[in-house]
């Protein structure tokens, strides 16, 4: 792998046009990296309003993952804290479901020199299928739900796989009350620890 260090590397991801002639708008890179980031949340890609923005997550969806995880708005934004690491940088347009899937190219560039970077993590938060199968190597054959279910074994090799935060999902969370009651009080209690802990 080519010898980058991290800020070389993070301005040459925020620069990237890869994928300029696929996207429904100009390329714009959106992530929060930093070499002491303790927890990684891997989602799918932004969506508009992130576009807009700039800032991933500052939407609905990022208000129900900070409720998941416990955690404000400052320390969720503390890049030395918390690595904001989709799938795809760029917002990749909209389809008749919803956002269309993350560009494959993102992942095929970068993701594998960003995360040699990010030697602190001690915790990853996934979120989707697409996040699933490169994190957690499903080759998508289980369902979100069956991955979140599996919370105490990703637990223990540092990973969580959690349902997108997004209000589409509200319906799944009905179905699955288990979720705030068994999974939500594990997960700010492991967050919360690891934010504490400065040896962790």
């Amino acid at each position: 792998m080519e010898d980058i260090n991290f800020q070389e590397l993070k301005t040459t991801i925020l620069a990237c046009e890869a994928c300029a002639s696929f996207l429904p708008l100009p390329p714009k890179p959106i992530l929060q990296i930093h070499p002491d980031a303790k927890i990684l949340i891997a989602g799918q890609a932004p969506g508009r309003r992130a576009h807009e923005s700039g800032l991933p997550f500052d939407d609905p969806s990022g208000d129900s993952l900070r409720d998941w995880l416990g955690i404000s708005k400052d320390v969720f934004y503390d890049e030395t804290k918390v690595a904001l690491v989709p799938m795809g940088f760029c917002f990749p347009g909209t389809g008749k479901s919803g956002d269309l899937p993350p560009r494959k190219e993102c992942a095929d560039l970068w993701r594998a020199k960003l995360l040699c970077q990010l030697t602190k993590i001690k915790l990853t938060v996934v979120l989707g299928t697409y996040a699933q199968v490169y994190h957690l190597k499903t080759t998508g054959k289980m369902s979100v739900t069956e991955q979140v279910k599996a919370s105490e074994f990703w637990l223990e090799q540092g990973k969580i796989a959690l349902p997108h935060p997004s209000p589409r999902n509200n319906r799944w969370l009905k179905q699955n009350p288990w979720f705030s009651t068994e999974i939500l009080p594990e997960l700010k209690v492991r967050v919360n620890s690891l934010l504490q802990d400065p040896e962790s």
